[in-house]
């Protein structure tokens, strides 16, 4: 990626070295971000129920990451941000709407949002109540260890599926959603949590579109970027956490699904292709 020196949000709250009100262990496990990253979508706290066995090194609030690389991600997740500005901004100017930015939250360990106590288990997550996204720059090493999937465009790539949450919030997929979902059962709710995920990784390939447009993505980023999305599937994260798939189960989708709406949404950067609820 083609990312150094260029143009970087301010629409960024950095907490890190603050308690944030957050403490715990650092990792209750992969399988645990599944779990979890759906109660912070719906503001509903559910920390309380990941029993994963831990796949961390212990409790710790102090970042595992060297400064120098820790201040290249700050500079990477400033520089994606802006990017998704200037993308989703073109587009809800096209429909005659002002695109509101997110607010990217940095902090480490945990912290508290809208949605309740935030962790660095969940992984990076969005808070529609506080229409925010929350990253610890950790996360990185998370990505080398346990998905082996690290690298800048990974690393973009989920930075940009979290503003496509906010998307989805700004045009009022995220709350239909959830009201549908308190009407069903839970395999139903399971299964439009799926194809909400899925439009969120078509998102971030509209994103991609157009930093391939912009040079900021280069041919070599985009096998990068799949082999993230790759790396989150439901069923390689429940068969690596558990040793066993089970598919009524999945709440963000199958490798193959989400390499598949990633790749929509970067071939074609049209939103009108990321209809995941139609297919």
């Amino acid at each position: 990626m083609d990312w150094k020196g260029r143009e970087q949000s301010q629409n960024v709250e950095d907490r890190r070295g603050s308690s944030g009100g957050g403490g715990g262990g650092r990792t209750p496990g992969i399988l645990g971000i599944i779990v979890v990253l759906i109660g912070a979508y719906y503001g509903v706290d559910l920390s309380g129920l990941v029993g994963t066995p831990s796949m961390g090194t212990g409790s710790t609030q102090t970042s595992q990451l060297k400064p120098q690389e820790e201040a290249e991600l700050n500079e990477l997740a400033r520089v994606v941000l802006a990017d998704t500005e200037k993308a989703w901004g073109s587009y809800f100017k096209q429909i005659g709407r002002t695109y509101t930015p997110t607010t990217l939250v940095l902090y480490n360990g945990g912290t508290s949002t809208a949605c309740g106590m935030g962790q660095s288990a969940m992984g990076p997550f969005y808070c529609p109540g506080d229409q925010k996204v929350y990253l610890d720059l950790d996360f990185y090493r998370d990505m080398q260890t346990k998905l082996n999937s690290a690298s800048d465009a990974a690393f973009a790539y989920v930075i940009a599926h979290e503003v496509g949450h906010h998307v989805q919030n700004l045009l009022g997929t995220l709350p239909q959603v959830h009201r549908m979902q308190q009407q069903v059962g839970k395999k139903e709710a399971n299964a439009l949590s799926v194809k909400l995920e899925l439009q969120a990784d078509c998102y971030a390939g509209i994103w991609g579109h157009y930093a391939v447009n912009n040079n900021i993505f280069k041919p070599e980023d985009i096998p990068k970027a799949m082999l993230a999305a790759e790396s989150v599937g439901d069923d390689r994260l429940q068969k690596d956490g558990q040793g066993y798939v089970v598919p009524d189960s999945f709440t963000h989708g199958s490798s193959e699904q989400r390499m598949a709406w990633l790749k929509r949404g970067l071939d074609s950067g049209d939103i009108n292709q990321c209809n995941t609820f139609g297919n």
